[in-house]
C-alpha cells in the first residue's frame, strides 16, 4: 500500500468523527473533534512521534532532532465547515504525519527536530474567531475572544475547559522566533489551476490581504404601480449597477478577487420600490496596494451611481487582514523537493486564509498545494487523489531533508 493509499485511507476514517449529514461538520471542542484527536494521535505515534494536547486545544506530535536543533512546524486544522469535505485542513495533518513516518521507515533521519500541529479551530463557525491556536504560538491572540459565545451561549473560554484544556495557559504558549526554523502547511488548493494546469503540487507564493466593506444605497420607496420609472430613486437597482461594475472590474485585474456575497432590500416587498439596499464588498488580493486601490475606485463608483440616481451612498470599512508572504527560501527547497514530481513546479497565490497566516507573526512560512478535483472544497465531493497525497508525501519527506538543523 502507498503513502497515498494510506491517506486515502485514513482520512476516510477521520471523516466519520463528524455530526450526521451530508459532508463532514466537524466542530472546534466537540465529541466529534475530541474522536478526531484520538485517530490523529494514532497516526503521530506511528510515526514515532511524542503526542501533547496544549492548552489552546492543539494536538501536537514531536520529534526531537540533533541536540540544539532548531524546529520546524508542520501543521493544519483539523476543523471542517459544515457539510465541507473530507481532505481541508486534515489532509496537511496526515500527510506531514506520513512524511515522518516515511523517513521513520527508510531509516532516514530529519536535521532538526519536527513538530505536527493539528490545530483546533481555523474555520470560524462554531465562534466568532478563528485561529486560537496558531496565534498563540505567535504570541498575538487576544485574550477577550475568550469571552466570545456561540450560538449556544457557551464561550470559548468554557469550551476550552471542558474539553480538558487551561484558558489560563494560553499565554504561556508562545514560541521563541530563534528556536523555529519554519512554518510548512500542506493543504488542498481549493481551487482549479493546479488541475487546470496538469500539476498534481504547487508552491504556494503568498496568502491573500482581506478587506470587507458593508455598503448602503439610501433612496425612497413608494408604489411599485405609481411611481413613474423615471421619478423612481431605487436602492435595489443602483446596487446591481454597483454589483456588475465590480465583477467586471475585478475581472479586468488579474490579482483582485471581489465578491458582493448578499443582499439585504427594504421594504423587500414585490409591489415596493426599494428605498435601502445593505450589501457586503469583500476584495482579496496578495498585493495589499493593489486591494486597497481597488476598494477605493469601488468606492468612488458607488458614489458615482448613487449620484446619479439621486441617492444617498455609505462605504465601511468593517474587516481587514493583510497579505502574506511566503518565505523565498523555504519556498525554493519546496519547489526542489517537487521537481521529480513536477519538472517546473507551479507556483501560486493563496487566495483562502490559512493557519500559516498567523504563523507568519513567528517564523517563516512556505505551503504546498495539492491538487483538488474541479476545484471544489467546502462541499461534501471535495477529492484529492491517493497518487497526488503519495507525491506530496515524498516531496514534504524530500523538503525535511534539505534543512539546515
Amino acid at each position: 500500500m502507498t503513502y497515498g493509499d494510506i491517506a486515502q485511507r485514513r482520512l476516510a476514517g477521520i471523516a466519520t468523527c463528524s455530526e450526521g449529514g451530508a459532508g463532514v461538520t466537524r466542530l472546534p471542542f466537540t465529541e466529534e473533534h475530541l474522536r478526531a484527536l484520538t485517530e490523529i494521535r494514532g497516526w503521530m505515534e506511528a510515526a514515532g512521534l511524542q503526542v501533547r494536547l496544549d492548552a489552546a486545544g492543539t494536538l501536537i506530535g514531536r520529534l526531537e532532532g540533533p541536540p540544539g536543533s532548531r524546529t520546524l512546524l508542520i501543521g493544519s486544522h483539523q476543523d471542517s465547515v459544515r457539510s465541507g469535505g473530507r481532505y481541508d485542513g486534515i489532509m496537511g495533518i496526515a500527510l506531514g504525519c506520513l512524511a515522518l513516518e516515511k523517513l521513520r521507515t527508510e531509516g532516514a533521519a530529519a536535521p532538526c527536530s519536527v513538530e505536527v500541529l493539528a490545530f483546533a479551530d481555523e474555520e470560524g463557525v462554531r465562534f466568532p474567531t478563528a485561529l486560537l491556536g496558531p496565534r498563540a504560538l505567535a504570541g498575538t491572540m487576544d485574550l477577550s475572544v475568550l469571552d466570545l459565545a456561540d450560538g449556544d451561549g457557551v464561550t470559548l473560554r468554557d469550551a476550552l475547559a471542558g474539553f480538558g484544556c487551561d484558558p489560563a495557559g494560553l499565554v504561556a504558549l508562545r514560541r521563541e522566533r530563534s528556536d523555529l526554523l519554519g512554518y510548512l502547511e500542506a493543504h488542498i488548493e481549493q481551487g482549479p489551476v493546479l488541475e487546470g494546469a496538469n500539476a498534481a503540487l504547487g508552491v504556494v507564493t503568498g496568502i491573500c490581504g482581506i478587506e470587507r466593506n458593508t455598503l448602503r444605497f439610501t433612496g425612497e420607496t413608494g408604489h411599485a404601480g405609481t411611481v413613474p420609472m423615471a421619478a423612481r430613486r431605487d436602492a435595489l437597482v443602483a446596487a446591481a449597477r454597483f454589483v456588475i461594475a465590480v465583477s467586471e472590474e475585478a475581472g479586468w485585474t488579474a490579482n483582485i478577487r471581489a465578491t458582493v456575497g448578499t443582499l439585504t432590500i427594504s421594504p423587500n416587498a414585490v409591489n415596493a420600490i426599494p428605498d435601502i439596499t445593505v450589501l457586503p464588498l469583500e476584495v482579496r488580493s496578495v498585493d495589499d496596494r493593489a486591494r486597497a486601490d481597488f476598494a477605493a475606485r469601488m468606492r468612488g463608483l458607488g458614489e458615482e451611481i448613487a449620484s446619479a440616481a439621486g441617492l444617498s451612498f455609505e462605504m465601511t470599512r468593517t474587516y481587514v487582514q493583510d497579505a502574506v508572504g511566503c518565505d523565498a527560501d523555504l519556498s525554493d527547497r519546496l519547489a526542489k523537493a517537487i521537481a521529480p514530481v513536477d519538472r517546473a513546479p507551479l507556483r501560486l497565490p493563496s487566495g483562502a486564509t490559512h493557519d500559516a497566516s498567523a504563523m507568519s507573526d513567528i517564523c517563516p512560512i512556505a505551503m504546498l498545494f495539492v491538487r483538488c478535483r474541479a476545484g471544489l472544497s467546502h462541499h461534501p465531493d471535495e477529492y484529492a487523489s491517493a497518487a497526488d497525497m503519495g507525491a506530496a508525501v515524498d516531496a514534504i519527506a524530500a523538503f525535511l531533508s534539505t534543512l539546515d538543523g
